[in-house]
């Protein structure tokens, strides 16, 4: 079966500092839990704040190294899950399921991509 990498983009300053609250990780876990138990997560975690990264660029053949936080982008990569699932339709439907736990005036948005194999 296809593995799909989920990439969730959020809009990182309009994140709630101290998170969305105990209804949502109520609902978060319970989906969690029941897409861990359909076989379908593989992987899947949180990132930190772009404060605590770094980029490295390769341009010229030079690098270029420059510590976040990153306050010319808007949209960052907040987490990703690994998926296993039949097909793309499938992948895409467990992102919804993601996507529609989230309070409606919070901005998100998933990238799903079928995992090149072999």
């Amino acid at each position: 079966m296809p593995r799909f990498l989920t990439l969730v983009r959020i809009e990182e300053n309009d994140v709630p500092a101290g998170g969305l609250g105990p209804e949502f990780d109520e609902r978060m876990g319970a989906l969690l839990e029941e897409i861990t138990k359909a076989g379908v997560m593989l992987d899947t975690a949180g990132l930190h704040p772009t404060a605590e990264g770094t980029r490295i660029t390769w341009t010229g053949g030079k690098f270029n190294q420059v510590d976040g936080p990153f306050t010319e982008t808007k949209e960052v990569i907040g987490g990703y899950s690994i998926t296993q699932c039949k097909d793309k339709a499938e992948a895409m439907e467990w992102a919804k399921r993601f996507l529609e736990i989230h309070p409606a005036e919070f901005m998100l948005t998933v990238e799903v991509r079928e995992i090149a194999e072999g």
